[in-house]
């Protein structure tokens, strides 16, 4: 997954300068320099129109007393969305207008699901297979916390179950008011 990550930091930027200079031969310097502005300006416009009706729809779904999963989710591709148009260049555009426009957003929705769901299976599977990465408090209790066994876990006594000490609060202030006390000593001094 790093690896990926830096092969996209590495590759995306140096393919985006590609498409600006390739586009910058066939229509022109100028031309192109207008269209990337072209495109923020519709971006931001359609970011903002967006946003407007994913945040109208959020409130509608908490009122309505439901979980805002899909509202959530448009909000935050969204949000993506509209950091790739700001950014210049065609490629970004075209992946910032994927997340924003109405009509690619489910799709794109049921990619990141898919995406995210198998994410979260290999991690699942990779704590499994070693309880010390993680998952303190997971299935596997206090044996596979990253800390070691705990003290009462060494003694035997695991889940908490230890013995039951009853007794009394007692409260030895008045039950009136309580005035400020003031000891007469000064806390200031050096001494």
């Amino acid at each position: 997954m790093r690896l990926l990550l830096f092969l996209a930091f590495l590759v995306v930027p140096v393919l985006e300068i590609w498409v600006l200079i390739q586009v910058g031969e066939v229509i022109g310097g100028p031309s192109t320099v207008a269209l990337l502005l072209a495109g923020g300006l519709l971006g931001s416009w359609l970011v903002r129109r967006e946003g407007r009706r994913a945040w109208r729809d959020l409130q509608s779904a908490l009122q309505s007393g439901r979980m805002p999963e899909r509202e959530l989710a448009d909000g935050a591709m969204i949000v993506a969305g509209g950091t790739l148009l700001l950014t210049p260049g065609f490629i970004s555009d075209i992946a910032g207008f994927l997340l924003v426009l109405p009509f690619t957003r489910p799709l794109m929705r049921r990619l990141g699901a898919w995406f995210f769901t198998r994410r979260i299976r290999t991690l699942a599977a990779r704590a499994a297979a070693d309880p010390g990465l993680g998952m303190a408090f997971g299935p596997t209790g206090a044996a596979g916390s990253p800390f070691g066994p705990s003290e009462a876990a060494a003694r035997g006594r695991t889940g908490g179950r230890g013995p039951v000490i009853h007794g009394e609060v007692v409260r030895d202030e008045p039950a009136g008011p309580a005035a400020p006390r003031d000891s007469g000593r000064d806390l200031t001094a050096g001494g």
